[in-house]
């Protein structure tokens, strides 16, 4: 695999001097179109062994660039902030908007690698690791970006060389470290490792680009030619194509039976009842986030529902248990300007807490699924593969000890009209009723068709549904604090065993 990049690529000082001013010219040229255009990020990965000139190409990058639509990150080793929330997050934050380039120095694949050489993990765990990173590259590349991975590579004698070299040298001696000589010494194992993640994760959307690091001039040409290259085609392309679907999408059950109708609205909790049970799950609720052992674990309570169905009433019982200290809410309306530039993901990962935090989710990523797929803001590709990215995405919290609660409270079509109709006599209820809540209800069905394939396609066993059922909005407040006092108290034993 890495035998082209052993052979000696070498560029001529005369050569590479005239060569660089038309390539700079036309970079910065196709940096302009692209910030102009705002279709889509760049995000280049830097990675390779050291002193293969990483440093210096990312350098040599920010030089030949416009500063302001460029923007480098050195992932270094994590720190306390982001260990505290899964590995993804640390990249999710730091991702280009549409119109924009981003440089990685160091990228979701560096800590995987390393922890393998060194015998911190195993096998098992470092193939792990590369599925999750081609599921982010994947999920990036289908919402448009492009993505650029080189790797630097050196011969053994190569690497014994520059290391030399730049040590040798009084201006460079700094970048030589006793950890570079340290890695050479375990060149061998990196080699084995380097060519297995290349090999697993050079997709048709995300290649590899091995490049010998040894000359600069080489190197430098080479990378700053195939970025150039990649941003213009892009450009040029008059249409993006699509993803096609080639698979139906869910059709409603046959015989008109779903989750939704199998529910028992009529449960109802008597007022005397409700308040007993309020006051004995709110203290256990209570109780339980102030215990040291909840200082281990991160909770994520997320609320979807019909409209009316009693979300806001049901998180405020939440939160009156609580320390506003330690919990957030997050109310999700229509992306922003900012987001729309972003993921569709990004928006939610830049929300994930810290340990010992509980975040409130009112509505959530399962938008997508629900109000964008009935009312077509996003195309059938973009829903359709959503849901395996939302299981991905729960997945990676569940993975980093987060417990993920997620609510559906469904009311009846009779009972969300008497609370509309409720709304609009009331005057300090009437911001609540808008005309888009009586648009969404002539949809009565399409929405609750795409609620029980969500349910259908998202109910994993690490981050199952719990459906309320919320015609009598005490019964359904006690059931959720019921359900959430369970779940944490589960996560904390599994925690302390």
């Amino acid at each position: 695999m890495f035998e082209s990049a052993e052979l000696g690529h070498k560029i001529d000082k005369a050569t590479y001097d005239m060569e660089v001013p038309k390539l700079r010219e036309a970079l910065l040229e196709a940096q302009m179109d692209l910030a102009k255009s705002s279709k889509f990020p760049v995000i280049i990965l830097i990675g390779g062994l050291d002193g293969a000139g990483r440093g210096e190409t990312v350098n040599l990058l920010n030089e030949w660039m416009d500063p302001r639509f460029i923007q480098t990150h050195g992932m270094g080793k994590p720190s306390d902030e982001e260990l505290d929330r899964p590995m993804m997050w640390r990249f999710w934050r730091e991702l280009p908007p549409k119109g924009k380039i981003g440089v990685f120095l160091g990228s979701w694949y560096t800590w995987p690698i390393l922890n393998r050489v060194t015998g911190h993990t195993k096998a098992a765990e470092l193939d792990q690791s590369m599925e999750r990173a081609k599921c982010l590259e994947r999920m990036l590349t289908d919402e448009g970006a492009l993505i650029l991975k080189f790797w630097m590579h050196l011969s053994k004698n190569k690497q014994e060389k520059r290391l030399k070299l730049l040590e040798a040298n009084p201006k460079t001696r700094w970048r030589v470290t006793n950890r570079d000589w340290s890695h050479f010494k375990l060149y061998d194992k990196f080699r084995a490792v380097h060519e297995s993640v290349i090999r697993h994760t050079s997709t048709a959307e995300a290649p590899w680009t091995i490049v010998e690091g040894y000359d600069p001039n080489y190197r430098s040409l080479t990378v700053g030619k195939i970025i150039l290259e990649a941003i213009r085609k892009r450009l040029d392309d008059a249409d993006i194509k699509t993803t096609a679907v080639h698979a139906p999408p869910p059709l409603p059950s046959i015989d008109q039976l779903d989750i939704l109708k199998a529910l028992d609205l009529n449960q109802k909790i008597d007022r005397k009842k409700f308040k007993a049970e309020l006051e004995k799950y709110q203290g256990k609720l209570a109780l339980l986030t102030r215990e040291d052992r909840f200082k281990n674990i991160t909770v994520i309570a997320m609320f979807e529902g019909n409209d009316a169905a009693g979300k806001g009433g049901a998180i405020r019982r939440i939160t009156s248990a609580l320390d506003a200290r330690w919990y957030n809410i997050i109310p999700v309306a229509a992306p922003t300007e900012e987001e729309r530039a972003q993921p569709y993901l990004w928006r939610f990962w830049r929300h994930i807490p810290r340990r010992g935090r509980l975040t409130i989710f009112d509505r959530s990523w399962y938008g997508r699924v629900l109000v964008e797929r009935v009312e077509g803001f996003c195309s059938k590709a973009d829903w359709m593969r959503a849901y395996s990215e939302i299981n991905d995405f729960e997945a990676q919290l569940v993975r980093h000890n987060i417990v993920v609660v997620k609510f559906w409270l469904a009311i009846s079509k009779e009972e969300q009209l008497e609370r509309f109709n409720e709304r609009e006599k009331i005057g300090f209820k009437r911001f609540k009723i808008t005309e888009e809540d009586w648009r969404n209800r002539n949809k009565w069905d399409e929405y609750e068709h795409a609620v029980c394939d969500m349910v259908d396609r998202t109910s994993t066993e690490i981050a199952p549904w719990t459906l309320i059922e919320a015609n009598d909005k005490n019964f359904a407040r006690i059931k959720i604090l019921k359900t959430l006092c369970k779940q944490i108290e589960v996560a904390m034993q599994k925690n302390s065993l």
